[in-house]
């Protein structure tokens, strides 16, 4: 048992590593970006989280179960998108680190901005998802 607390404890610990070395962009520097054609804000919540709260009135959505499994949506849109910034954001800021790292290991130019609550503060706009995009 103390070797699987060790195990995860390394675990966590390499996770925790590897998100620092995301940036963290404040949700109205991510706001300017993306209006100046510079950057692509990319909500990576779950559809029922986006139906519960809303996104980010210029959010793509693609969540991060998509990204974990066989990325049918992240496929296309990475090699849409491979030479902008993505801007990643989720409920705390925690997942949007976690593939952060993984899309900065590809070469991708990436930082987050955070959670959602973290925009809704900052008082950027806010839009209803609708079937389509679930």
């Amino acid at each position: 048992m103390n070797h699987l607390r060790a195990v995860a404890a390394c675990l966590l610990f390499t996770a925790a590593a590897l998100a620092a070395d995301i940036p963290r962009i404040a949700p109205a520097e991510a706001a300017k970006l993306v209006a100046e054609g510079k950057a692509v804000l990319v909500d990576i919540r779950e559809p029922r989280e986006w139906a519960q709260s809303g996104v980010a009135e210029p959010a793509v959505l693609l969540p991060k179960s998509d990204f974990d499994g066989d990325q049918r949506q992240w496929k296309a849109f990475l090699a849409a998108n491979r030479d902008q910034q993505l801007i990643l954001y989720c409920g705390s800021g925690g997942r949007a680190s976690v593939v952060g790292s993984i899309l900065a290991e590809k070469g991708i130019k990436v930082a987050n901005a955070g959670g959602l609550r973290d925009w809704s503060k900052a008082g950027l706009p806010l839009r209803k998802v609708n079937e389509k995009e679930k």
